[in-house]
């Protein structure tokens, strides 16, 4: 029977949608061994599809309208001067008329960054349609009635590519069934676990071998962002089969993706930025 509830992972990451139907045992007790599910009663539900006549165009003007900005979104921040290159976790509280800022401080193990007025921050913010960096200048540093900066008006922003060769791990449940070339469908034939996963394709753990180097599997797995659900389903080529090697016994492929809509190719790049930069989350 279909599930009346979504199911996640004990970190919250999601693994089945409402509706989903696990048919085979086999798959019931796949998801138990390898995952700790539990019901999702807030019931998210998965973004809704940008119409292809919304795509991004790569050579428009960026402005601060494109980056989304909204109170509580995560930013990544970093003084151009000094202090490494790591990013460190903020949050966006409020906005001022005049495009200014105020998020919360940065910490480094618990601690506020000691910052001073006229300093420059590098920013990174994960929007919804794709990855923007910017530049801001503190222009206060507030301690009543809470500790919280203000920053400049974002200036000097640009879009960010991801490198071809991110990849971050993460624990999904994964519906998987092997398919004839450029094939889709919305059945399955068993569920999965993905190791490690890129916007180019994702490492996929099964009990058995799902074929040889170029036969093609369609793949369907949920990720969340920003406490929205997003349905990811595509294609994949068969590029490498690990038979026997993963602790857990299981076969390992390496798959890449070979049929994957432009909104979904977004959303998998702000997601493992995401990811990668662990020190945003």
């Amino acid at each position: 029977m279909p599930l009346d509830w979504p199911v996640v992972g004990a970190d919250g990451m999601p693994l089945l949608d409402r509706g989903a139907i696990l048919a085979r045992r086999e798959d019931r007790d796949f998801l138990f061994r390898h995952f700790q599910p539990r019901r999702d009663d807030r019931g998210a539900q998965p973004a809704p599809a940008s119409p292809g006549s919304d795509a991004i165009d790569p050579h428009a003007p960026v402005t601060i309208v494109d980056l989304g900005l909204s109170i509580g979104m995560r930013l990544g921040m970093r003084p151009q001067i000094g202090m490494g290159r790591e990013m460190h976790a903020c949050r966006v509280i409020g906005f001022a008329p005049h495009h200014a800022l105020f998020v919360t401080p940065l910490l480094i193990n618990g601690r506020p960054l000691a910052l001073a007025p006229g300093e420059q921050l590098e920013v990174v913010a994960i929007a919804s349609r794709a990855v923007f960096l910017f530049v801001c200048t503190v222009e206060a540093v507030c301690t009543s009635p809470f500790p919280y900066l203000v920053l400049s008006e974002p200036g000097a922003i640009r879009r960010l590519r991801m490198r071809r060769s991110v990849r971050v791990p993460v624990r999904l449940a994964v519906r998987y069934t092997t398919v004839a070339t450029g094939a889709t469908g919305s059945t399955y034939e068993g569920l999965g676990v993905t190791h490690d996963l890129s916007p180019l394709g994702m490492s996929l753990a099964v009990p058995a071998a799902l074929g040889q180097p170029g036969d093609h599997v369609h793949v369907a797995f949920r990720i969340r962002m920003d406490d929205i659900n997003l349905d990811i389903e595509a294609v994949a080529v068969l590029r490498s089969v690990q038979t026997g090697q993963a602790p857990d016994g299981l076969t390992v492929h390496g798959l890449e993706f070979d049929q994957l809509e432009p909104t979904q190719q977004i959303a998998l790049k702000c997601f493992v930025l995401d990811r990668a930069q662990a020190a945003i989350g």
